[in-house]
């Protein structure tokens, strides 16, 4: 059992990487879809719209160091490789859910905000 204790406000604890990944907003979206199942890197690809492969490539290595992420490679021709939650990663899905739910529920009061805080800073 580990007795290290941690603090997000220490500014040495290592809790702020892992925050720090999962405010990332392609690790969101990609912890999301694989809560609905295993997938490709090429699905994952076109299901998240705007993302280069560099970006994801580099998003999924990060989720498997983390250990959210499992990749599993296939010997065929070409090398199919799929990645997939992983039981520590089903653990973030109803918060990723609600987070990305959240996001898309208040986008118009958001907007409304912002515009009223350009406005006044214009004038």
């Amino acid at each position: 059992m580990n007795d290290m204790r941690f603090d997000v406000y220490s500014a040495n604890c290592p809790t702020r990487l892992v925050l720090d990944r999962l405010a990332d907003k392609w690790a969101m979206l990609v912890l999301r879809l694989l809560a609905d199942g295993t997938m490709r890197f090429n699905q994952l690809r076109r299901e998240i719209d705007g993302i280069s492969q560099k970006v994801l490539s580099q998003v999924l290595k990060k989720l498997e160091r983390d250990g959210l992420v499992t990749r599993e490679v296939f010997p065929t021709v070409p090398v199919t490789v799929e990645y997939s939650i992983t039981p520590l990663g089903q653990t973030l899905t109803a918060t990723v859910a609600a987070v990305s739910r959240w996001a898309e529920d208040n986008m118009p009061e958001i907007l409304a905000a912002q515009a009223r805080y350009d406005g006044a800073s214009a004038a």
